[in-house]
């Protein structure tokens, strides 16, 4: 019996001294926060999302997906040379800051199942490779709306 209380007793301090391990190594992980989101007005079926994602952490991070009960299909787009594709995530930089702006990278809602109107919010779930999920509200602003002319 003393055997087994010392096997046991032994398994338990291995397992809290692993969890304490398991901790210790997300502290140096990456801290993201969400800022300047919007969607301006459809005009069809479907509509750009934009904000800001910092990163104040030590960790890199990508945004792999993002989720949205207003549509089943939401992509993430880069622009280059003039022109928008699809892409399978966006790197976000420790201690740094992926903008998704009108005319760069951005979110793409296609085949919308409502037209959002200006003044409501659209809710969508953003994805990431090391971070958990981040829900956020996009107010739904002017068809022109343009923050960088604010």
């Amino acid at each position: 019996m003393n055997r087994r209380t010392t096997a046991l007793s032994a398994a338990v301090a291995l397992a809290a001294a692993l969890a304490l391990t398991g901790c210790s190594s997300e502290d140096g992980g990456p801290e993201l926060k969400v800022s300047g989101a919007f969607m301006p007005q459809p005009v069809m079926d479907m509509a750009g999302g934009f904000l800001t994602i910092t990163n104040s952490g030590d960790t890199a991070d990508k945004l792999t997906s993002v989720t949205s009960g207003i549509s089943d299909d939401v992509q993430i787009h880069e622009t280059k040379n003039q022109k928008m594709q699809r892409v399978d995530s966006f790197d976000i930089p420790a201690n740094g800051e992926l903008k998704l702006e009108r005319g760069g990278s951005h979110i793409m809602f296609m085949g919308l199942k409502k037209q959002p109107k200006q003044g409501e919010k659209v809710a969508i779930e953003l994805h990431f490779e090391k971070a958990g999920p981040i829900k956020v509200e996009l107010p739904v602003e002017a068809p022109n709306h343009n923050p960088k002319q604010h």
